[in-house]
C-alpha cells in the first residue's frame, strides 16, 4: 500500500471516529435552567449562582446554570409542576411548599425544634434532617440535594406585643404552609395569607396587624419602617431545598450526578455560614432603627408544643426524631 493511500485511510478513520464522538459529547453538554423565588442579592440566590459558577468551572463549560430569580418562572407550585414534567431542570424550593405536598417533609418546619440560628445550622446538616428528602423522588418526581436555611423567624407588629401570648387576636401575615397556620392559630392569631410583594402595603394600610418573616428578608424589605415592635419567636425557621427534576436526573451519568451533589453541598454550606455570620449584624441595624425589639426568652412553650404535636405527629412522626436530635445540638 502506498504512503499516500495509507495516510488517506488513516485520516478517513480519524474523521469517522470524530463523527462518532462529537454527537455524544454534544449531548452531554447542558445548560440547566434553575428557578427560585427570592430576589437577586438574597443569600439563597447568591448560593444558587455560586453553585452554577462552580459547576461551569469544574466541567470547563460543558455544564452551566442560568438562575431565574424573583419567581420569573412562576411561583413554587408552578416550578414544581415544571420539574415534574422535565420542563424545568432545577429549583430551589422552600420546605413550606414541599411539606404541603409531603407531610413527612413538614417535620422540618415544626415549631420549637431549635431556639437559635446557630442550632438551625447544625440541625439541617444532620442525617435525620437530610433523610426527609428521601421521599421526594417518589412523591414529587424530584431529587433533593440538601438544605439551606433562613435564620429564626420573627414577628413584626404595628401593635406593642411583648410575648407570643400577645399574638392572640392579631391579623398576622404568615407563610401559607399548614405547619405555620396551625402553630399561629394555636397561639390565637388570625393567619392572613397575603402575596409577598403586597405585605409592606398591607402593613401600612392596616390590612394586617403584623407579619412573620426571617431577619434577612425583613431587613431587605425594611418591615421595621411599618412596625412598632419586633418579637423574635425562637420557634420557627424556613429551610430551602435545591431540587433537580427526576426526569433530568435520569439523563445524567453517575459522575455528573455526584458532581452536582458535591457542588450543591458546598454552596449550601457557604449559605448556611453566611446566615449565621450576618444575622447578628442585621439585628444590630434593626436596633438602630425606631423599632422596639422584645424578647420571648421567658415564654413557656410547653403547652403549645404538646398541642401542635398532637395535631402533627400522626402526619409527620419524624417530628419526634427531630425533637430528640435537636435536644442534643
Amino acid at each position: 500500500m502506498s504512503l499516500t493511500r495509507r495516510r488517506f485511510l488513516q485520516c478517513a478513520a480519524a474523521t469517522a471516529t470524530l463523527a462518532f464522538i462529537t454527537p455524544s459529547r454534544a449531548a452531554a453538554a447542558k445548560e440547566f435552567r434553575l428557578g427560585i423565588i427570592t430576589p437577586a442579592g438574597h443569600s439563597w440566590n447568591r448560593a444558587a449562582l455560586q453553585f452554577g459558577e462552580a459547576l461551569k468551572k469544574e466541567t470547563d463549560g460543558r455544564l452551566s446554570v442560568t438562575v431565574f430569580h424573583s419567581g420569573q418562572l412562576g411561583n413554587e407550585p408552578v416550578m414544581m409542576q415544571q420539574m415534574q414534567s422535565g420542563a424545568l431542570d432545577m429549583g430551589w424550593i422552600q420546605a413550606a411548599e414541599l411539606g404541603s405536598r409531603v407531610p413527612s417533609v413538614a417535620a422540618i418546619n415544626a415549631p420549637y425544634l431549635v431556639r437559635s440560628t446557630a442550632s438551625v445550622a447544625r440541625l439541617v446538616r444532620q442525617p435525620a434532617a437530610l433523610k426527609l428528602l428521601d421521599a421526594l423522588p417518589r412523591e414529587t418526581g424530584t431529587i433533593g440535594l440538601g438544605w439551606g436555611i433562613t435564620g429564626m423567624r420573627v414577628v413584626f407588629s404595628s401593635k406593642d406585643i411583648k410575648t407570643p401570648a400577645d399574638l392572640k387576636g392579631l391579623k398576622l401575615r404568615i407563610n401559607p404552609t399548614p405547619v405555620y397556620r396551625d402553630f399561629y392559630q394555636l397561639l390565637g392569631a388570625a393567619p392572613t395569607p397575603i402575596p409577598t410583594p403586597a405585605v409592606f402595603d398591607a402593613m401600612t394600610n392596616g390590612q394586617v396587624d403584623g407579619l412573620e418573616a426571617d431577619i434577612e428578608f425583613s431587613w431587605n424589605q425594611r418591615f421595621d419602617k411599618v412596625s412598632k415592635t419586633m418579637l423574635p419567636m425562637n420557634a420557627l425557621f424556613m429551610p430551602v431545598a435545591p431540587l433537580v427534576s427526576g426526569r433530568v436526573w435520569q439523563g445524567l451519568d453517575a459522575k455528573d450526578r455526584e458532581l452536582i451533589r458535591r457542588l450543591s453541598a458546598q454552596a449550601l454550606d457557604a449559605q448556611i455560614e453566611d446566615i449565621v455570620r450576618t444575622e447578628a449584624s442585621l439585628i444590630g441595624k434593626l436596633k438602630e432603627s425606631a423599632i422596639t425589639i422584645r424578647s420571648a426568652e421567658g415564654y413557656d412553650s410547653k403547652l403549645v408544643i404538646e398541642a401542635f404535636d398532637k395535631l402533627w405527629l400522626p402526619k409527620a412522626p419524624q417530628i419526634a426524631v427531630l425533637r430528640s436530635l435537636a435536644a442534643t445540638l
